[in-house]
């Protein structure tokens, strides 16, 4: 019983540290033109800045097509500190609000360039 103990102990902290190491899917690069266009669900990629604060999670995204609303929770800055000029490559999922009205959920956000 003491063994059974012990290595449960032992495996529990391993278990919880695992991550997956595999490949991962491509996303699609997508400008705001085409995101504004794709289907609800769609996982991609938007390179551009964020321009403004909307409110509380909501930003304004823009590239060379467009402007989007975004939404970042605050786990997803990672303490980076980001301004209008500066470059990022976001991993999203196309979504609708109640309205109807599109924008992204952002899973990640990485820096390109701070100009």
């Amino acid at each position: 019983m003491k063994l059974i103990v012990t290595l449960v102990i032992i495996l529990i902290p391993v278990a919880s540290i695992a991550q997956f190491t595999g490949p991962v899917a491509d996303r699609a690069q997508l400008t705001v033109e085409q995101a504004l266009e794709a289907r609800v669900g769609t996982y991609a990629v938007i390179t551009g800045q964020i321009i403004n604060q909307i409110r509380e999670d909501y930003y304004t995204f823009r590239d060379g097509t467009g402007d989007i609303r975004i939404e970042i929770a605050p786990n997803v800055w990672n303490n980076q500190e980001v301004t209008p000029q500066t470059t990022v490559r976001l991993h999203v999922e196309v979504d609708t609000n109640l309205f109807g009205r599109r924008y992204l959920w952002v899973e990640s956000l990485e820096v390109v360039d701070y100009n």
